[in-house]
């Protein structure tokens, strides 16, 4: 299927997209990614965390999301923290009663980073007003330009993970 929106007469032919166009979508995902950090430390304040716990925290969700659970030293990775830092974040998370660790059934030296159901409460809490906004935004659009769109998105966190590995940046 030809994701493009154009016939290819009137695409530009380096890029596969109309001049002017690359310079309003990345100025579009540079927005996106302005406003989830902020939505991100604006949790953190609303979980009375610091903004690195609430990243921390966010990166194991997603991981248990993935069905791939953290590690510590995939925590320590992803937050860009050392081994003792990231002990001591995890500690207090422990602590506060945001995570649980749990041994490796498999191999008893793994451990594996998981988030307590609290956890799950207040981000359904914090975070439930913008689903019901973002799915009245999408309510706008075909399921065909939906479907396009979730493949463009694909596509573009595919492209800046293989490159921030290349750069040697942390990837979830």
């Amino acid at each position: 299927m030809d994701r493009y929106a154009e016939p290819p007469e009137e695409r530009n032919c380096v890029t596969g997209i109309r001049e002017g166009q690359r310079e309003k979508l990345l100025e579009a995902l540079r927005n996106h990614g302005t406003a989830f950090s902020a939505l991100a430390r604006q949790f953190g304040v609303s979980a009375g965390l610091h903004i690195t716990d609430a990243t921390a925290l966010v990166e194991i969700l997603n991981a248990e999301d993935r069905g791939a659970p953290l590690t510590q030293a995939g925590l320590g990775h992803l937050v860009g923290l050392t081994t003792g830092a990231t002990s001591s974040l995890l500690n207090r998370l422990e602590g506060a009663g945001h995570v649980r660790r749990q041994r490796d059934d498999a191999d008893r030296r793994v451990v594996h980073l998981h988030a307590t159901e609290g956890v799950d409460a207040m981000v359904d809490h914090f975070f439930a007003p913008l689903v019901d906004r973002l799915a009245a935004v999408m309510d706008a659009y075909r399921p065909e330009v939906l479907a396009q769109f979730e493949q463009f998105v694909t596509d573009v966190a595919t492209a800046m993970t293989a490159y921030a590995a290349e750069v040697g940046a942390p990837t979830s």
